[in-house]
């Protein structure tokens, strides 16, 4: 793997204070997801947009206020909810098994695998494509959701963005078509300092070539991206960095 399975770090972090910006939406049957529009003339690019593909909290208040910031960047912004009405909370007891949530769901018969979550993921492309006329997609993944854009630039993604990536496997990152930028932590069971140094062999060894970069943030855990503690200041400094580099990235290589 190029990340190890999800965790206990993956289920612990901080929830966030905003007001949001964004509604929530149908973009199938049975799929919901949160979408977060530009203001009127702020829009980056036509055709242009960001599927967000989040952690196994879902579409909860983080994540939203995440989408509503790349929205007040000029993109629109769309989160689906991959796993259809069953995230896990945040901050699970210590003996939480996530392996068992993902093949099982909360109710013992609703799993979150990958190929429920890849047809979730496909279903928010198309309705990207479809309903705003997206001609070129950016992802970004956070967590459990690095892995799904890893395996969907075969599926129109065209530029990625991931932070701490959890069970995302060598052959996913290797089939990678397009730009990648990993915003990792300095204190990572799941992406670990192995795990990292081996995914930038992987991504300096493709052929053909595709733009990358790794950005490592001290004094980080897995999960600060989305639920860092704000009131540290180093952690939310990386935070803050993590999503510039994010709304760089695809600045340089979206709207190109």
């Amino acid at each position: 793997m190029a990340s190890n399975p999800p965790g206990h770090c993956c289920t612990a972090g901080f929830q966030h204070e905003g007001e949001l910006v964004g509604s929530m939406i149908k973009i199938a049957d049975g799929i919901n997801a949160y979408l977060a529009v530009p203001a009127a003339g702020r829009e980056k690019k036509l055709g242009t947009a960001l599927l967000y593909i989040p952690d196994i909290m879902g579409v909860w208040q983080n994540a939203k206020l995440l989408a509503d910031q790349y929205a007040a960047r000029g993109y629109l912004c769309l989160v689906p909810d991959i796993f259809l009405g069953d995230p896990v909370p945040i901050n699970r007891p210590d003996d939480f098994d996530v392996k068992k949530w993902i093949m099982q769901g909360s109710d013992g018969s609703s799993p979150h695998t990958s190929n429920i979550i890849d047809d979730i993921v496909k279903r928010a492309i198309l309705y990207l494509t479809s309903q705003h006329g997206v001609v070129k997609l950016g992802a970004i993944g956070i967590c459990l959701g690095a892995k799904y854009v890893a395996r969907h630039f075969s599926s129109g993604i065209a530029v990625g963005f991931i932070a701490h990536p959890a069970f995302m496997e060598e052959a996913e990152l290797e089939n990678i078509t397009g730009p990648l930028s990993i915003a990792a932590a300095e204190n990572d069971y799941i992406f670990t300092t192995e795990k990292r140094h081996k995914s930038e062999e992987i991504l300096s060894n493709k052929t053909p070539k595709v733009p990358y970069q790794v950005c490592l943030y001290s004094g980080t855990t897995h999960g600060f991206a989305i639920r860092c503690d704000r009131s540290i200041p180093e952690q939310k400094f990386a935070k803050e960095q993590a999503f510039l580099q994010a709304v760089n990235w695809f600045d340089e290589y979206l709207l190109g």
